[in-house]
């Protein structure tokens, strides 16, 4: 069963989380991957100290994901799907998904439309 929690929660959500991985998309189609330590604004999760790479990745195909492993093996991962925009030093990304995710401890149903314990944090 999943709990809808809203991105206003999503600062407090980030609490829990020590660091994550931003996950942008190169000009070879293959993901390039950074350990980065967002900030929510309130708005837009705010990620400093770019890379070159980086950088450039966002500019060309602003799709990115950001990924907070779980402090605890048995916690959830946090997982952000949104559009970054380059704004000086900083991505900012607008979400546009946002999930806490782990392995089920039980199997699904068959007809399960996801075999995992997942929690869809909603827009507002």
């Amino acid at each position: 069963m999943s709990i809808a929690v809203t991105t206003d929660e999503l600062g407090s959500t980030l609490a829990g989380f020590r660091f994550a991985y931003l996950l942008t998309i190169g000009d070879d189609t293959r993901p390039h991957v950074t350990a980065v330590s967002p900030v929510w604004d309130g708005h837009h999760l705010r990620v400093g100290d770019l890379g070159r790479r980086t950088r450039a990745n966002a500019g060309a195909r602003p799709e990115v994901t950001v990924v907070w492993p779980p402090a605890d093996p048995a916690g959830h991962t946090l997982i952000v799907d949104g559009t970054g925009v380059v704004e000086g030093e900083e991505l900012a990304v607008t979400v546009t998904r946002a999930v806490l995710h782990r392995p089920a401890t039980v199997p699904a149903p068959a007809d399960a439309a996801c075999a995992a314990d997942c929690v869809e944090i909603q827009q507002v």
